[in-house]
């Protein structure tokens, strides 16, 4: 399926790339459209991704044994927790700045923090880039339902990039992130990664994907709806549980 995974990959590029231009993007509130995602991005997390971790941990038995790092092994829940520390750190650090520039014209981060943000992200995107040549998904329709959840995900966090840093992330952020995509896939279909480094990284993925779905993917009360939330959770929980 490494063809499809390609044709995948070039959709994420596609996402970063053009996501400005999709109209839905420029309403506010939060459209219906933004609702169906976090729905999905909520069911992905909890019916793949936290239950990916148990499967991690049991992998990770022996693995390490005799090692500096044998600790990870029984604390994969330890890597996910730090993801998510990480990424809440940044976002808190983008807040500060922002804050210490609120009387320019247009608020934005101070542009050391823009790269720090924008590192964190690639290595986000890279092994989500990774992951899509090497995860085993059984068949191609699992493969589709990754795309799905990471493509609206990729949609909202765009929209949270782009709201903070504004035409630095036009100009420089989205090409890395694009990249990022494209170079993690390429690792994953031309170079293997031990085990054990996947396994942390993913829990890393894990704990940043919960966080940034609680902070752009979780409808707020003022601009939501419900029952699009609703349905997007539902719609893709009954997708991955009949796979």
């Amino acid at each position: 399926m490494t063809w499809l995974s390609f044709i995948f990959a070039l959709g994420f590029v596609s996402i970063h790339l053009f996501s400005k231009s999709l109209k839905l993007m420029k309403v506010l509130p939060r459209s219906r459209f933004l609702s169906v995602v976090g729905g999905i991005s909520v069911a992905y997390v909890f019916l793949h991704l936290l239950p990916e971790l148990s499967i991690f941990q049991k992998d990770l038995q022996g693995e390490l044994r005799n090692s500096g790092l044998l600790f990870i092994e029984n604390h994969i829940y330890l890597i996910a927790m730090i993801g998510l520390v990480v990424f809440y750190a940044l976002e808190n650090s983008v807040t500060v700045s922002k804050k210490k520039n609120k009387h320019a014209e247009t608020p934005k981060a101070a542009i050391g923090i823009f790269w720090l943000h924008i590192a964190s992200f690639t290595l986000y995107n890279g092994i989500i880039g990774y992951l899509l040549v090497r995860e085993e998904y059984g068949n191609p329709w699992g493969m589709t339902l990754f795309f799905i959840a990471m493509g609206v995900h990729f949609i909202t966090n765009d929209k949270g990039l782009r709201a903070t840093h504004q035409e630095d992330y036009d100009r420089y952020g989205r090409w890395l992130l694009a990249a990022a995509i494209l170079i993690g896939w390429g690792i994953g279909a031309f170079a293997e990664v031990h085990e054990w480094i996947i396994s942390v990284l993913t829990a890393f993925l894990a704990g940043g994907v919960i966080l940034n779905v609680l902070k752009e993917e979780l409808p707020e009360e003022r601009e939501s709806s419900l029952l699009a939330f609703c349905v997007g959770l539902i719609s893709y929980s009954i997708l991955l549980l009949l796979l």
